[in-house]
């Protein structure tokens, strides 16, 4: 009865959905009230649906019920408790249904945490909210149920992709579900305020707090990808510009740039429309890698579900969704007329300029990205655009990204000079100068340059903080009073800009690798990097499920003995499928990372690495969404915008919001 169960939550769920998408956007355009007021409670219900629903597949998944199909062809009986668990979300059907319970969740938040907003534009974002999970949740029912029961059930299941088995890929795809999806909020509050013709200071306040959660877990789905590239494939990389890593990028790149452009948007009343093409874009984005990597059109290492059949209906969805929102734009546009002014060399000037060189850098990741796919379509020509393309292509763009994150904080609103800003940061480019030196004496020009931007941003965040308190120019408790004074979002955009930094050294450290490839045996010893491996011994070591083939590898360094390394071959019987494990030993410098190959003439081959600053790349990434964190927790965007009050006839309506510090 459970797998029953989740199958009528899942069809309950549909038709809340459809009533939500309905009542609502029906009461805002008639001013009903009452219909307006049952938003809140029809997105619950949905969510709570759609809850129940997924409890099923995951209490089918850890039962073993084999009777149903999705846990047949996806898991087996000595599958690990983790596995069978993110097995519900590790295939296709369960994914789906993962992303329409994250979509309804985001319903949810807005009817829980959205009590500020006017009872218009609350029905409105529901409702749009509504439109969009009806949709993926009737594909969800119509074609990839995981409810699908089979007779006679097998006595034991197919297994999980043994790739999939991992405990950094199943937080992974959640995490990333939750970035993509929450840019869902945002796009409906793009619709809904084009449906009333109005966007504001306070519209723009009440976008920022959902974009920037949104940003924070996609960041950090992003992240979690790239580690688990990094070691479970056993290359020794992090990034690979793989077709289904970029379409997780873009919606990374314009949402950044949407966060830069709703603070315009709250302080001066400018880029109305840009900002709402932005939320539409990045929540476009978001469709169009799902139906990129679900449909098979794009198929890697990394999209762990295909199926092709099932494209043609998410490609409806997506026309429809991405369709309908570009019409309202192209329709209702016009009026969210720009009120503020400000000139080119200005905070906001900056944010413009961020805003410009993100997009572009979109622009280059989709041409790089969808070239193939056409050229293949309308040519019949196979072309491959890899690393050398987007590396050539994107740093030219990337490097004045890095330059005008520092300076921009620097400006003042409204009206700046550059050359006061720039001289504020006279410390900022000698630290950049010396990394850029240092660097030039181990590697080539590129690396140096990216190392040069990685300490320009990390100095230019501090650079922000120093002079917000005046460090050196009043008495130190003067100077502590005022950083103790900071609202959470300036320490949080600092660490952001400065968590970027970090990244970008520990990427700029792959220059700086060394690695070999070499067949050794039992005793030999191979030195990579300054460290000495040495072969101890091959051994079997049993697991749940595989069975596994284990290199026992001691690693010294001027004779004294650093750490022991045990990198593994995994052999899946079920799956008939052999994997590495490979085994890093890091001191958050620098990584020792070893990969056990296959043996032969009585050795082993030994894939070894030394990757100076690799760590950084990851760490950076957490201290970025750390600095999001932050940010979100300043009281200013966690309450939002107050509720519009009537003023007498005859007043102006000033802008809304707080200034920014």
């Amino acid at each position: 009865m459970i797998p029953e169960t989740g199958h009528f939550a899942l069809a309950l769920a549909v038709a809340l959905a459809f009533a939500q998408a309905v009542l609502p956007l029906w009461g805002a355009w008639r001013r009903d009230a009452r219909l307006m007021q049952a938003a809140p409670a029809l997105a619950l219900g949905q969510f709570l649906a759609l809850a129940v629903s997924y409890a099923a597949l995951v209490w089918v998944n850890v039962g073993d019920d084999f009777s149903v199909l999705n846990v047949a062809e996806n898991s087996h009986t000595l599958k690990p408790l983790l596995y069978k668990i993110s097995g519900s979300w590790g295939n296709h059907e369960g994914s789906i249904l993962l992303w329409c319970l994250v979509l309804a969740g985001c319903g949810g938040a807005v009817a829980l945490f959205g009590g500020r907003l006017p009872a218009s534009l609350r029905a409105r974002v529901i409702g749009v909210l509504g439109a969009t999970a009806a949709g993926f949740e009737l594909f969800a029912l119509l074609e990839s149920n995981p409810f699908l029961r089979i007779w006679p059930p097998p006595m034991d299941g197919r297994d999980m992709n043994p790739l999939l088995q991992d405990p950094g890929l199943a937080i992974h795809p959640p995490m990333l579900y939750a970035g993509y999806v929450g840019f869902a909020i945002p796009f409906a509050f793009a619709v809904a305020a084009l449906l009333e013709g109005r966007v504001d200071a306070a519209w723009g306040r009440w976008v920022r707090p959902w974009t920037l959660a949104a940003w924070i877990c996609l960041t950090l789905g992003i992240a979690l990808g790239s580690w688990w590239a990094y070691y479970e494939l056993g290359w020794g990389g992090f990034w690979f510009w793989d077709p289904v890593e970029n379409a997780s990028l873009l919606p990374w790149l314009t949402g950044t740039a949407l966060l830069h452009s709703a603070v315009v948007v709250e302080k001066r009343e400018s880029l109305k429309a840009w900002t709402v093409l932005l939320a539409i874009g990045t929540f476009s984005f978001s469709l169009s890698g799902t139906f990129l990597v679900r449909s098979g059109i794009l198929n890697s290492v990394h999209s762990f579900a295909n199926d092709p059949a099932r494209g043609v209906f998410i490609l409806g969805l997506l026309a429809l969704v991405i369709g309908t929102s570009l019409v309202l734009f192209a329709v209702r546009g016009a009026a969210l007329a720009s009120t503020g002014i400000f000139a080119p060399i200005s905070r906001e000037g900056g944010l413009v300029l961020n805003n410009i060189l993100l997009c572009s850098i979109a622009a280059v990741v989709v041409s790089g990205t969808l070239f193939p796919l056409f050229a293949d379509l309308l040519f019949g020509e196979k072309f491959s655009v890899g690393a050398p393309f987007f590396n050539a292509t994107v740093l030219p763009l990337a490097v004045p990204v890095f330059a005008a994150m520092s300076v921009g904080p620097m400006l003042s609103w409204k009206r700046a000079r550059l050359a006061p800003a720039l001289a504020k940061l006279w410390w900022a480019a000698l630290g950049a100068l010396a990394a850029g030196l240092i660097a030039a004496l181990h590697t080539t020009a590129l690396p140096v340059l990216v190392f040069a931007a990685a300490a320009w941003l990390v100095l230019g965040a501090a650079t922000d903080i120093v002079e917000r308190i005046r460090l050196f120019r009043l008495p130190i408790a003067d100077s502590l009073a005022r950083l103790a004074a900071l609202k959470p979002a300036v320490f949080g955009a600092a660490l952001a800009h400065a968590g970027l930094g970090v990244s970008i050294a520990g990427i700029a450290g792959a220059a700086l690798a060394e690695d070999a490839i070499v067949l050794a045996r039992v005793g030999e010893t191979v030195q990579v990097g300054g460290y000495d491996f040495t072969l101890e011994r091959l051994r079997d070591a049993p697991g749940p499920n595989y069975a596994a083939r284990v290199a026992d590898i001691r690693v010294s360094r001027n004779g004294h003995v650093v750490t022991t390394l045990s990198p593994e071959r995994r052999s899946f019987p079920v799956q008939r499928m052999t994997t590495t494990e490979a085994k890093i030993r890091t001191d958050g410098l620098t990584d020792l990372y070893v990969v056990l190959g296959e043996e032969r003439d009585g050795g082993a081959v030994l894939r070894l690495h030394h990757n100076p600053f690799a760590p950084w790349i990851w760490i950076g990434a957490a201290i970025m969404a750390f600095g999001g964190l932050l940010s979100l927790a300043d009281r200013r965007l966690r309450v939002g915008a107050p509720l519009r009050q009537p003023r007498p006839a005859g007043l102006r309506t000033p802008s809304e919001g707080t200034p920014a510090e």
